[in-house]
């Protein structure tokens, strides 16, 4: 069989892998885009919300579509007003201070860990998907009657994965205009250029960073939604999520949205592409190597201005 229909394959699981990274990349980014905390519990907020999921499409029962919904409902909200919390009990009273908000969100990461792991257990739980019909993956060829198509034999994908790609393009592009045409959207900017000059003016910083804090959780928490009908949900699942968002912040540039949708688009894509044809661990080497080459020819980033602080 030709090449080009198992790449086609590849690319399409490469896009779900892009999907589910671009919400979760872009929460920790607009967290250090606008608040300068470097979030190392955000893999945390993600696992949770897979937990989250679980618990609650299997106490909804029923048809799966109904435990699915209410999770992408439920847990997202849960999982950002958790994060909000967070962020005035602990973040606030150390002032926002780079290391020991470092040291903050490491303790954070453990407890949330810790307790996941003592109220929902080591297991690795599966979600249903809402659907999940298989769909034949055709491939077109020019012969000599002209451009023919045919179906490889056993290249499939599921409805299920081409909704995910669907649902994070919906909640990427809400997001952009949440930000830049919303009220909320122009406080946070504003926030994020001079807090100082934002609180002389009325704004009350303290709160927008809770309100971002919270969204950067709750997206965190939405991508994991949409990923663990596919995989399973898991106490330590938060791991890879949290490698792979920071590997995207810093190629795209700490604090750049678009560098973080770029980036997340060529780290998800080449991370699924090639953990088709070779293995998930060379996809991870590929991706180190390629943070450490833009960290010694850009440091800040695809996207990122020099000399930004």
């Amino acid at each position: 069989m030709d090449f080009g229909p198992y790449l086609m394959l590849a690319s399409l699981e490469g896009a779900v892998t892009a999907a589910v990274l671009v919400l979760t990349a872009l929460g920790l980014s607009l967290v250090f885009g606008v608040m300068r905390v470097v979030n190392v519990a955000h893999g945390e907020f993600f696992m949770l919300g897979a937990v989250i999921a679980w618990y609650v499409a299997s106490s909804l029962g029923g048809h799966p579509a109904l435990g699915f919904w209410a999770a992408m409902l439920i847990a997202p909200l849960a999982v950002g007003g958790l994060a909000a919390m967070a962020d005035m009990v602990i973040l606030k009273r150390i002032a926002y201070d780079p290391e020991r908000t470092i040291v903050a969100t490491i303790g954070l990461l453990y407890i949330i860990q810790q307790v996941t792991l003592m109220t929902y257990g080591a297991d690795a739980r599966p979600v249903e998907p809402p659907f999940n019909t298989r769909l034949a993956l055709p491939w077109f060829e020019m012969g000599d009657g002209g451009l023919q198509m045919y179906w490889p034999w056993g290249l499939s994908i599921t409805s299920y994965k081409l909704f995910v790609i669907g649902a994070a393009v919906v909640i990427l592009l809400a997001v952009w205009a949440m930000m830049t045409r919303s009220k909320i959207g122009l406080v946070m900017r504003a926030t994020q250029l001079d807090g100082e000059m934002a609180q002389a003016f009325g704004i009350p910083v303290e709160k927008v960073y809770a309100m971002v804090f919270g969204v950067g959780g709750g997206l965190a928490a939405m991508a994991a939604v949409l990923i663990v009908p596919i995989q399973q949900a898991h106490y330590l699942m938060g791991g890879d999520p949290l490698l792979l968002s920071f590997i995207v912040v810093i190629i795209g540039g700490l604090g750049s949205l678009p560098g973080t949708v770029v980036a997340a688009l060529l780290i998800g894509m080449s991370d699924g592409i090639i953990s088709v044809f070779f293995t998930p661990t060379l996809a991870k080497i590929l991706a180190t190597m390629a943070v450490a080459l833009v960290l010694v020819f850009r440091p800040q980033g695809l996207f990122g201005k020099a000399g930004h602080d």
